[in-house]
């Protein structure tokens, strides 16, 4: 069965032609022009992967995304791909840490957006059979966006999330900082080594805090993180 697309787009032209695209690539897509149908459409839809602009009548993409991510019983919640010409970095931060997947700015080739859209669907696929089984009673629902330790929740961000899931999709390799920040940013955005190491000590104390004495992501001096049980 072909995955399924919905494009957000209230430019016609622009969702016209990622239209096409999508479609030729073996992409079942759907078109809505506006933000406040969004919601209610999916509420009777699934689909694997909104492409979705942040400048909509209704409602903006942004608070679409939180809302998505959110989450509501009946709807499980679709990667997400943000698509702007607004390139501020308050807004890159913002679009991402309320659960976007990849963002991607305006003017782009649509083949770009093609191969980001059958990579965050290859990512998210990757890592949820990687997370399968992990020890110490740690769980991944990427559905659900959640973490939880022997059912205990462990409240991450979106941000904190994105981290555990790449560091325990291989445990015992070494991500440097840069590294990390590629697996989850990929506007080429410029994240500072500190701002690395705060995400990473928030993880940390969520983990331990329903672990305690177990240290999963460990410290490798000069190079980066490792997850290791």
């Amino acid at each position: 069965m072909a995955e399924r697309i919905l494009i957000v787009e209230d430019e016609s032209k622009i969702a016209g032609v990622l239209l096409d695209y999508l479609a030729q690539s073996g992409f079942d897509v759907h078109h809505l022009t506006r933000g406040d149908e969004v919601e209610p459409w999916l509420d009777g839809h699934s689909v694997d992967l909104v492409l979705l602009d942040l400048m909509l009548p209704g409602k903006s993409g942004l608070d679409i995304c939180k809302a998505l991510r959110a989450g509501a019983p009946a709807r499980t919640p679709p990667a997400i791909i943000m698509v702007t010409a607004r390139v501020e970095e308050i807004d890159r931060l913002l679009g991402l840490e309320l659960g976007a997947d990849d963002y991607i700015c305006k003017p782009f080739s649509p083949r770009e957006v093609v191969a980001r859209v059958k990579a965050v669907l290859r990512r998210g696929t990757q890592v949820a059979m990687a997370t399968e089984g992990l020890p110490n009673g740690l769980k991944l629902e990427d559905a659900e966006w959640r973490a939880t330790i022997a059912g205990h929740d462990l409240g991450l961000t979106a941000v904190e999330y994105q981290l555990l899931k790449v560091l325990s999709a291989r445990p015992g390799r070494i991500f440097s900082r840069e590294q990390l920040m590629d697996s989850m940013y990929r506007d080429e955005r410029i994240v500072s080594d500190r701002t690395v190491d705060s995400h990473i000590k928030k993880l940390r104390r969520k983990i331990q805090d329903r672990l305690p004495g177990h240290e999963l992501i460990h410290s490798v001096y000069g190079l980066g993180y490792k997850y290791e049980p």
